[in-house]
């Protein structure tokens, strides 16, 4: 954005990592937000050179906002539920709660409103999917230029030669786009190790199909520097007060 250009200002917000697009309309609309020491109106644009301030309430209610690391199992849907099948949410109940959370934070249902997952599992995908409440959170791990790394535990069938674990690694394309550069490496004889800093729809087993392989186990166990750890399947924990993705 150049010093002559505008845009609105909950673009501006989100893009300066204040808020996502939707808490800043909210927060806009509340009267949390001054623009150059003056309070804000939605639809309002600005320019670079503008000072965005939020003020206490805005800053009260992103303190609340929690953020949860389940453990989620085969046969779970990440976002909305589907025919048959329950989403993940369903799943954070006080009873799935890891007995070795270390956040001191204590469960309110006020906790599931708005909670969202950050980044997709496939319903036959387990390990470590994040829920949010935090738009800033979920724009760092899912959004246009998150570059935050995703590992992954691939169990595999099939023969992988030289040059399909260096098509792996950078070279393949998905829905007429070229992929970012990958790290692939086998774990075991069976097992591959997936980096990933993108998130397309299925992606790591249409990688697979492409050089030959199927993938009959998909597990994630990092995202940025927070990682599965021993939370064990089907249970969840608060994300630390401490720890950040980035």
């Amino acid at each position: 954005m150049t010093e002559q250009t505008s845009i609105r200002l909950s673009k501006r917000m989100a893009e300066l990592g204040l808020c996502s697009r939707r808490e800043a309309d909210s927060y806009i609309e509340q009267g949390w937000v001054s623009v150059n020491g003056v309070k804000a109106v939605l639809g309002q644009k600005v320019t670079e050179s503008d000072r965005i301030d939020l003020n206490k309430q805005a800053h009260e209610s992103q303190a609340r906002r929690v953020t949860v690391l389940l453990n989620k199992p085969v046969g779970y849907v990440s976002g909305q539920p589907e025919k048959g099948y329950q989403a993940a949410v369903a799943l954070i109940t006080p009873e799935n709660h890891w007995s070795g959370d270390k956040s001191r934070i204590r469960y309110q249902e006020s906790h599931l409103k708005g909670l969202a997952p950050a980044g997709r599992l496939d319903i036959d995908s387990v390990g470590l999917l994040v829920l949010t409440q935090d738009g800033r959170i979920a724009k760092q791990l899912i959004g246009d230029n998150s570059g935050v790394e995703k590992e992954y535990l691939v169990r595999v069938r099939g023969k992988l030669s030289e040059e399909g674990l260096r098509l792996l690694n950078h070279g393949l394309s998905l829905d007429g786009e070229k992929l970012r550069p990958a790290k692939v490496e086998w774990q075991n004889e069976d097992q591959l190790r997936f980096i990933l800093k993108q998130g397309k729809k299925r992606q790591i087993r249409r990688m697979c199909e492409l050089v030959g392989l199927r993938v009959v186990g998909l597990k994630r166990i990092r995202m940025g520097k927070v990682k599965l750890g021993q939370l064990p399947p089907g249970q969840w924990r608060y994300l630390d007060p401490g720890e950040r993705f980035v």
